[in-house]
């Protein structure tokens, strides 16, 4: 894991003063870590029944469609409104900082469904829960989520309750 850890770059006060970013586009530009990485998001789902993986808007989309792929499953997005051209189901939520809204097709997933979220970065939690709550909605179980960076400190682990979470690298 220190290999994924040294393509994460820190950027101070971005995007607002205080607030250190974890920056994962050196990882992206290493084709090794990035392979790595994809591969260590997967390894604990091979075999788990699951019929689909969805991806948090934006970078979440990079690391699910290619775990998607992996799997040899299809891929969800979850976007911000007014991405999908389809019939969509929103979810509006709170996060540290304002508020948010994701979208989802309404035939994205259904009863039976067993989906994996993905996305780049767990922080307070309040994305990752109103995705999970987002495709429950709809009748879909899920069966797990999972983080290139998980900052502890931030606690969204505890927001998101009794789902199984997997985090390659904690902060």
């Amino acid at each position: 894991m220190e290999r994924l850890r040294s393509k994460i770059r820190d950027i101070p006060d971005f995007p607002k003063p205080g607030i250190v970013f974890k920056d994962i586009t050196p990882l992206l530009r290493d084709p090794a870590a990035l392979h790595l990485a994809v591969q260590q998001l997967l390894h604990p789902f091979i075999g788990g029944n699951l019929t689909a993986v969805a991806g948090i808007e934006a970078r979440g989309f990079i690391f699910g469609a290619l775990v998607a792929r992996e799997l040899g499953l299809g891929f969800v997005p979850l976007r911000k409104p007014g991405k999908l051209p389809y019939d969509v189901r929103s979810i509006d939520y709170e996060l540290e900082y304002g508020s948010a809204a994701l979208e989802v097709h309404l035939d994205a997933v259904g009863k039976g469904d067993r989906v994996l979220i993905i996305d780049d970065l767990l922080a307070t939690g309040g994305t990752a829960k109103a995705s999970c709550e987002l495709l429950e909605s709809l009748g879909a179980e899920v069966a797990a989520l999972a983080f290139v960076v998980e900052l502890d400190f931030l606690k969204g682990r505890e927001k998101l309750g009794p789902y199984p979470i997997h985090s390659l690298l904690n902060y």
